[in-house]
């Protein structure tokens, strides 16, 4: 047993409030593991979430787990092994904490192949965003998936799970295969050839693709901060979710379309949920993929200003950018405004949905100086599909024309984009890493010199995302073989596996049957992601 591990969580612990103990006699044990730090864990509103709504149930026991860089990761409310609970399931959001994952198994003496585990072992399930897009990497691994949202899928789950563990693991997951939403890999079998995929054949009686599941009515289940505490990146708010979804259609984005149709949470219910958090915090975090869009968006400031609440946002888009909402933000404190363009140019803008103009982006910049925000953040991509030299360099001259505007503190963010499965750039080559690295070189030279700040993310890295993102079960193969989370490490797994990265980096063709076919995250039963891609509006 660790014993400073175990001080540190019992520090935190008390620094918690909203922690839910329970009594284990007579209740099924869940851990609900998230594959990072507790510092952005803790951040994630989905944890949140599903923490909350396992252990409504009388039934169910539901503690935290998260990874620990050094020594076995145990759950925070008990200080128990993941070998103690009955279920371990994985909310994963991002790609490279599939190495933090395995990590997690390995140090736990828990068996990484799920043929290897029996009814001795917890059972892996998991959801998030990156799963209910692509969870091919992760099939040899673990014994189930939830495609979707787990307000929807989760209780029926449970209900499985409470009346079901008795049983034998392979009669237990054909049960849970029978729910709407849940793949089982193993009753799927892929056939190859010549490192392709040819055929997915589902066991007699299940659908495929597994269809994500999604919430109608986000009223029936408020989504906000379960557990405050002031050690996370929004320890000083109340996170509550404004909306989910986006109808902005932007082609390279998979939150804009794994989480379609947009939906909204009344007014009523917001300022209920408000109320509430006010009872923790001043400020309160508001969550949503473009607030700006949502349909009451006055109402709501002018609301949550009259509780006396303080209000923060992650980002905005800068058309439509309400005055109310920048004004709220500025007398709130908010030290920085951050906005994404994507793309400098308007012709790559308009390539990617993204429907911004110009002229919009300078509005919202001189509206950021009106109201003294001391920090700007912009958001750019390079490598999106069609971009060539000169939409990179248009990045320099859009930002020269800001820095003209805005005289405060000055920041680009500039990441490497990944193609998604699931979007409608899902086919679509990622650029080369020399091409990227000049372009990504270029910009930060000439920012520079107009005291501008450049903030990049390691190309690399972005093409290791690139492999798991659109990988298949050879990528999850390999992944079982890391002996470190490191490049190095990284390069030797695919290289044993007998893989080369550009298999997963190159283009699609329009007739190849994709990895992640065993699962769709179309917006309703039946209709694929391309489909939804032309309903949006453009």
């Amino acid at each position: 047993m660790d014993w400073g591990t175990i001080s540190l969580i019992k520090r935190r612990l008390k620094n918690e409030k909203g922690t839910i103990y329970k009594d284990w006699g007579g209740r099924l044990p869940i851990a609900i593991a998230y594959a990072n730090t507790y510092y952005l864990g803790m951040s994630n509103l989905g944890v949140h979430v599903i923490y909350r709504l396992f252990n409504e149930q009388p039934n169910i026991v539901c503690e935290r787990v998260f990874y620990q860089k050094n020594g076995a990761s145990i759950s925070l409310e008990s200080q128990r092994p993941l070998t103690d609970f009955a279920v371990l399931a994985f909310s994963l959001s991002f790609e490279l904490d599939f190495f933090n994952l395995v990590a997690m198994l390995r140090q736990a003496g828990i068996p990484l192949r799920a043929e290897h585990r029996d009814e001795t072992h917890p059972l892996l399930i998991a959801g998030g965003p990156c799963v209910t897009a692509n969870p091919e990497p992760l099939a040899p691994m673990f014994d189930a998936f939830v495609i979707g949202e787990g307000e929807v899928v989760a209780p029926a789950v449970a209900d499985t799970l409470w009346h079901g563990l008795e049983l034998g693991r392979e009669d237990l997951l054909k049960r849970l295969a029978s729910i709407p939403g849940v793949y089982v890999p193993r009753f799927y079998h892929i056939e190859t050839e010549n490192e392709r995929i040819v055929s997915i054949r589902p066991v007699p009686g299940l659908r495929h693709p597994v269809q994500r599941q999604w919430l109608a009515d986000l009223d029936a289940f408020p989504a906000s901060s379960a557990i405050v505490t002031e050690e996370t990146e929004f320890g000083d708010m109340y996170l509550m979710e404004v909306s989910r979804g986006c109808r902005r259609g932007c082609r390279f984005c998979l939150a804009g379309f794994a989480y379609l149709p947009m939906r909204e949470r009344s007014l009523e219910v917001l300022l209920a949920i408000a109320e509430e958090g006010l009872k923790h915090r001043r400020k309160l975090g508001l969550i949503g993929a473009s607030l700006s869009d949502y349909s009451d968006i006055e109402q709501l400031v002018t609301g949550l200003r009259g509780l006396g609440a303080e209000i923060s946002v992650a980002s905005l888009r800068v058309d439509p950018l309400p005055k109310s909402l920048l004004h709220a933000l500025a007398a709130s404190g908010a030290q920085t405004l951050t906005i994404a363009p994507e793309a400098a140019s308007e012709r790559l803008r308009n390539k990617i949905n993204k429907g911004i103009s110009t002229e919009s982006i300078m509005q919202a910049v001189e509206l950021a100086a009106d109201y003294e925000f001391p920090h700007l953040k912009l958001y750019f991509m390079i490598g999106l599909p069609t971009e060539t030299d000169a939409d990179a360099r248009q990045i320099v001259e859009l930002v020269r024309s800001v820095r003209e505007r805005f005289h405060r503190h000055l920041t680009v963010n500039i990441t490497a984009y990944v193609p998604k499965a699931q979007t409608p750039f899902q086919r679509m080559p990622m650029a080369p890493r020399d091409v990227l690295e000049e372009r990504l070189r270029y910009v930060k030279r000439n920012l520079g010199p107009i005291n501008v700040a450049t903030r990049a993310d390691s190309i690399r890295w972005a093409e290791v995302q690139g492999v798991l993102a659109r990988g298949d079960r050879r990528v999850g193969q390999a992944l079982m073989s890391m002996e470190s989370s490191t490049l190095s490490a990284w390069r030797r797994a695919i290289e044993g596996a007998g893989l080369k990265p550009q298999l997963y980096l190159r283009a699609r063709s329009k007739d190849e049957v994709l990895p992640w076919s065993t699962v769709s995250a179309g917006s309703s039963a039946g209709q694929p992601v391309q489909e939804v891609a032309r309903r949006v509006p453009r």
